[in-house]
């Protein structure tokens, strides 16, 4: 046995639905993929729903169940995760939630959801951050900006809850929701009121910063209101060092897997140049990790711009984005030390728009693994493999007995 580490590589929202601009098929599918190919033929694949069948997964939920942390029992919300991987440290009992940069008009209609995918918000984020008091609540907050046009905000103080509705109509030509608590108590109350004000205070500081005035003037979507969802409170996480006996990093652009990455123990390892989206220094992140295998049992890698494509509607650039991350991928093929575990997180349907319960395609190969017919990675392909189907949480004790990490049940 030479296979002693884990490297588990999702590809954020990869898997889809057949679609008509590829001649209905799905753009992993379509996509020109030899190396994943390979790796497909050399382990074992199948498919895989990370919560369960039928159910939506989230990132969040799905990389929690991945981890081998089941939802149901450690997920409060994606805000206080966000805000972790947003650089906030949060303790528990914080409320946490994500936020959105966006565009509304001068009549206080939603223009554009994510300000023209705005990039760089630290100079924005600190002016909101010096100029909203919120202490006549008794509330301390910190926002802070994450990757593009997301950024994260998190509540401490006495009498705060997290069951409160978002702002964010999750259409345009609409206006911003006003914050209301789900639940009839004091604590929820507050946490709603402080939100409003919150937006109130930070709106004129953004409609006067020289950053949206520019964005104006070459006209571009100015980002000058902060929406917020996914509010949640702050739990505790078993450490995963704990929980598996393994040392740990992450390697992803997107605040919200860092942020699930630093609950759970995992090293953030920044990489130049990571996005998250279509012009992300993928490469650079498969050159960290293996890296960081060096020295780590476990590295956990998040590529998420198949995601975007999928949300945008945009099969040809799925297709395409796929057959970039194909082609950083032949160095893996000679790693002989490790485990890896190819999956995506859920799928992201060109034809939806949003995330679907459709499972994913599943690779794992390494050392001891006991190979199938398989010689493609794809939706199709994976589902004729020997792992059948499984649940998400199923993936991590699948692994550690694959690197002989795991112990026997009964006698």
């Amino acid at each position: 046995m030479t296979a002693n580490k884990i490297l588990f590589l999702v590809l954020d929202g990869i898997s889809d639905r057949p679609n008509p601009s590829l001649g209905g098929t799905t753009p992993l599918a379509a996509a020109r993929t030899p190396v994943l190919d390979r790796l497909a033929a050399e382990g074992i694949c199948g498919i895989m729903d990370t919560i369960g069948p039928g159910i939506r997964p989230g990132s969040d939920t799905a990389h929690l169940a991945l981890l081998g942390y089941d939802p149901y029992k450690y997920y409060t919300g994606r805000g206080p995760l966000e805000c972790e991987g947003s650089g906030i440290h949060m303790e528990p009992g914080m409320i946490g939630f994500r936020c959105n940069y966006a565009t509304v008009s001068k009549d206080g209609k939603v223009l554009d959801r994510r300000a023209g995918r705005i990039h760089d918000t630290a100079v924005l984020s600190k002016a909101i951050q010096d100029g909203v008091d919120l202490s006549k609540f008794g509330v301390e907050f910190t926002f802070r900006s994450g990757a593009g046009h997301r950024a994260a905000l998190a509540l401490k103080g006495v009498g705060l809850g997290h069951c409160v509705t978002s702002n964010d109509p999750k259409k345009e030509g609409v206006p911003p929701l006003t914050i209301t608590a789900v639940k009839k108590a004091a604590n929820h109350e507050k946490t709603a009121a402080v939100c409003n004000e919150f937006v109130k205070q930070s709106m004129p500081i953004l409609f006067d910063h020289p950053i949206n005035k520019d964005r104006v003037k070459n006209s571009l979507n100015p980002a000058n209101i902060v929406l917020m969802r996914g509010a949640g409170e702050m739990g505790h996480f078993e450490p995963f060092f704990e929980k598996y006996g393994l040392n740990g990093s992450v390697i992803a652009a997107a605040s919200l897997i860092n942020g699930i990455g630093s609950a759970v123990g995992l090293t953030r390892v920044p990489v130049p140049g990571i996005t998250g989206s279509q012009d992300s220094n993928i490469a650079g992140k498969i050159a960290a990790a293996q890296k960081e295998l060096d020295s780590k049992d476990f590295v956990l890698v998040n590529i998420k711009g198949a995601d975007e494509s999928g949300h945008d509607g945009l099969a040809e650039q799925k297709k395409n984005f796929i057959e970039k991350i194909d082609a950083v991928l032949e160095p893996l093929l000679d790693r002989k030390d490790c485990i890896i575990i190819i999956c995506g997180d859920h799928s992201t349907p060109c034809t939806l728009k949003d995330h679907s319960a459709d499972p994913v395609p599943l690779i794992i190969r390494g050392d001891g693994v006991r190979t199938d017919d398989v010689v493609r990675f794809d939706e199709y392909t994976c589902a004729k493999g020997g792992l059948c189907r499984i649940p998400g949480t199923a993936l991590m004790p699948i692994a550690l007995d694959l690197i002989n990490r795991t112990h026997k049940f009964g006698a």
